[in-house]
């Protein structure tokens, strides 16, 4: 997967943004059904909202998330999107995680990554899998 830079009216630009962020005390519930789900409700909202995914690795206890989008998009707008739709379409459908009073922590790491350190990222990314 080669650079892709993205062409706006007024902006050629190259963001990639890497995200981490878990659910509520670090519970192990992204698995099954639910790591499935987890998926298909991502790639949605990144094509509704024209957010690349470069990478995504779900661990039963943490997500990491290469993104690559245009500079209008704050990542903590994006953040704040994902984990929003996705606690809440989770909650409804899968009945063991109701009692949760919500899906993710507050918090989320994200990290820019320019040209030379993306294809570092997306292998690191794709690894997790393998370590875990």
């Amino acid at each position: 997967m080669g650079q892709e830079y993205r062409h706006t009216k007024t902006t050629i630009s190259l963001i990639n943004d890497h995200f981490v962020f878990c659910p509520r005390c670090r519970r192990k519930v992204l698995v099954g059904q639910v790591e499935s789900r987890f998926k298909e409700l991502v790639n949605e909202i990144c094509a509704q909202n024209d957010w690349l995914i470069l990478a995504m690795e779900v661990m039963p206890d943490h997500v990491h998330l290469f993104l690559h989008c245009l500079p209008t998009d704050s990542p903590s707008g994006m953040m704040a999107t994902i984990k929003g739709i996705t606690s809440r379409r989770l909650r409804e459908k899968f009945l063991h995680l109701r009692h949760l009073p919500s899906l993710w922590t507050r918090f989320f790491f994200v990290s820019t990554a320019g040209n030379v350190s993306s294809d570092t990222i997306r292998r690191y990314v794709e690894a997790q899998k393998k370590r875990g």
